[in-house]
């Protein structure tokens, strides 16, 4: 199993300067307490990305916020206003979340 494999992946596309991001797996004692409104079967089954205003985006609905916010990446997000594209990424993020163990051990580093 490569645990924290995703966590890299995620690292290394915010290290380009989107440092207004705080990344706290699903089952720590931090994010438990600071955002308890999120439950952990939520939180195993998708992404979730807390607003500043406290909205929580899940899953395919949290892509285009975070994708705004990433410097080298923000061109991408004006995709997801395109006709039919919001469909598309959730199915292929629900895709993705079926198979993250499988597709974050092969991107792992090694």
């Amino acid at each position: 199993m490569c645990r924290g494999s995703a966590l890299w992946l995620m690292r290394r596309a915010l290290a380009g300067g989107a440092d207004q991001f705080e990344i706290l797996p699903c089952r720590s004692p931090v994010r438990r307490e600071r955002y308890p409104q999120i439950t952990d079967e939520a939180c195993m089954a998708a992404m979730q990305l807390v607003l500043p205003d406290g909205r929580v985006l899940s899953g395919a609905d949290a892509a285009p916020e975070i994708i705004r916010r990433i410097p080298r990446w923000r061109w991408l997000a004006g995709a997801f206003a395109l006709p039919g594209v919001r469909p598309l990424s959730r199915r292929a993020y629900a895709w993705i979340a079926r198979n993250r163990m499988k597709l974050s051990c092969s991107v792992s580093p090694r």
